[in-house]
């Protein structure tokens, strides 16, 4: 039999595929799925713990006052507990109402403090007055109002409009409205307003609790 050269070709070799360590993707390929990846924690929330650790290295316990000037942190204390302990108590601001501004919504907590600029978490209602903030009159009447509603009524509340202290109105997400009048009797006014509620009409008048309207 006559020698004939081999060819001299050889089949490909298939790449080697770098390890796929990302724990989203994994799941993505075995489970055929999609996942976003998010953040665990906030930029400020990551600050602070930075602040934190850094103090611990270095033990500079003076920090509490920058912790405190992070706009998300409300109330920081922190305890040295001997002979090798240190506790570290951050109060976060909570969301009381949002305000729509030129760069997206802002968040407001209880006190009127604008602390950060994201979308507002659900129940959160829009707050529409002319000058938001802590020492703005209108505002305090406002979060005052809101801070006295149920959280079955507040749910429902789309917008928290106060042009005085003497004129503010909730707005439903179904369009009804609720006149509310003055911070003053919010806590009767909401008990109030609730059963009302489950009548017919589209104005609700509790601006004076005992003497209540439905238009």
């Amino acid at each position: 039999m006559p020698w004939r050269p081999q060819s001299s070709h050889r089949p490909q070799r298939e790449p080697l595929q770098t390890p796929i360590t990302d724990a989203a993707e994994q799941l993505r390929l075995v489970m055929q799925a999609s996942f976003d990846k998010k953040r665990l924690m906030s930029k400020d929330e990551a600050r602070v713990f930075m602040l934190i650790e850094r103090a611990v290295k270095t033990r500079d316990f003076g920090f509490a006052a920058r912790v405190a000037a992070i706009p998300r942190v409300a109330q920081v204390r922190v305890q040295r507990m001997y002979p090798s302990t240190v506790r570290v108590t951050v109060t976060e601001r909570v969301a009381a109402v949002f305000v729509d501004t030129p760069d997206g919504p802002h968040l407001i907590d209880a006190s009127g403090v604008d602390f950060a600029a994201e979308v507002p978490p659900p129940g959160v209602p829009r707050l529409v007055t002319p000058a938001p903030g802590p020492a703005d009159p209108p505002t305090e009447a406002a979060l005052d109002v809101v801070a006295a509603l149920p959280e079955s009524l507040r749910v429902q509340v789309r917008d928290v409009a106060a042009t005085s202290i003497s004129d503010i109105t909730l707005t439903l997400f179904d369009e009804r409205q609720i006149v509310w009048g003055t911070s003053a009797e919010s806590d009767r006014k909401a008990a109030v307003v609730t059963p009302l509620l489950t009548q017919p009409g589209r104005v609700y008048i509790v601006s004076s609790p005992g003497l209540v309207s439905i238009k």
